[in-house]
């Protein structure tokens, strides 16, 4: 091998990285945002939460606060007012950093509530148009139950609000919201890898035998070959291994720690999805409706048990949250 040849690349793991693909960071912390300078971001209440605990973001959950006591009747009210106050907030800090899309979510303990999480993605929206943020550089993020799905398909028809559906682990889902022209999925890596891990026999897996990386991969061929529109942002990422195993991917959402990983990295990263192999894999194109998807995933168990565990979850920090206003409010 020549020298040239054996030579280490000169851009860092992460700058070869964004020339494949939309790297978003998955924090609600601005100076993680400020030095690695992503597209896009994403936030979830869990991320929320631990940014609402540093001091530097008090000031966000007193205005917050202000504006939920100003416009709200009842106690009730006036603490879900400030809520998605706080939300939007964030995202508007975000939006002055990133050139691209915040991702704010509808609450966790609407997932199964169709008609609520559209009411609560339109208030968002408000929220954000009486800010001057065009909808357009927003991404409301869904939980993929049948409900979000069917809630996201209204809201991207009928609204032109684009949608971000979270918490996916089956190709159930991810057919489902390809098939109701959402804008953007993010199926969860990471969350995928923990369940083998802790379920099944085996403790270590290679990056492109990962699991959360064969799920993504095949999710991603399936869209690729069959021409939908919607997006695959890969999340939830514990290792660059996976990170670098999906280059190529439309968007990854990737943590400030992994972030730094990438960036003090020199290791070659190489484009391992591509629209053109996608077209030449032999996945057959399959129908969904309510039943299909809801057989599908009962009869995925760890799509079943992570969809359910990530609700809980989100709404439990949804809950610690509210707490923290209610205190201070």
């Amino acid at each position: 091998m020549s020298l040239s040849a054996s030579k280490k690349p000169t851009m860092s793991a992460l700058e070869q990285l964004k020339k494949l693909t939309i790297v978003v960071a998955d924090t609600g912390d601005f100076e993680a945002m400020k030095k690695f300078q992503p597209t896009d971001a994403t936030t979830n209440p869990s991320l929320i939460l631990a940014a609402a605990n540093m001091p530097q973001y008090q000031s966000l959950i007193k205005t917050a606060l202000e504006y939920g006591k100003s416009k709200g009747q009842s106690s009730e009210d006036k603490l879900k007012l400030a809520m998605d106050k706080l939300f939007v907030l964030f995202g508007l800090e975000i939006l002055k950093i990133i050139p691209g899309r915040v991702s704010t979510e509808v609450d966790a303990r609407l997932s199964f509530d169709k008609e609520a999480s559209i009411a609560k993605a339109c208030q968002l929206i408000a929220l954000y148009e009486e800010a001057g943020i065009s909808k357009d550089r927003i991404l409301i993020k869904l939980a993929s139950t049948w409900e979000g799905i069917e809630a996201a398909r209204t809201l991207e028809a009928t609204h032109g609000i684009h949608c971000n559906l979270t918490l996916l682990f089956s190709f159930a889902q991810a057919v489902a919201c390809a098939e109701a022209r959402v804008t953007l999925i993010s199926p969860f890596v990471g969350r995928i890898l923990d369940w083998h891990v802790k379920n099944t026999g085996q403790k270590h897996f290679e990056p492109e035998e990962d699991p959360g990386v064969k799920s993504v991969t095949a999710i991603y061929n399936y869209y690729k070959k069959y021409g939908y529109k919607t997006v695959v942002m890969g999340a939830s990422f514990r290792n660059v291994g996976q990170v670098t195993a999906l280059a190529g991917c439309d968007l990854l959402t990737i943590s400030p720690q992994l972030l730094g990983e990438l960036d003090v990295s020199n290791e070659a990263v190489h484009p391992h999805l591509t629209v053109e192999s996608a077209k030449k894999d032999d996945i057959e194109r399959i129908k969904i409706d309510e039943k299909i998807f809801r057989w599908m995933l009962n009869e995925d168990e760890m799509a079943t048990d992570k969809l359910s565990e990530g609700i809980r979850k989100f709404a439990a920090d949804a809950v610690k949250l509210e707490n923290i206003l209610k205190e201070k409010m």
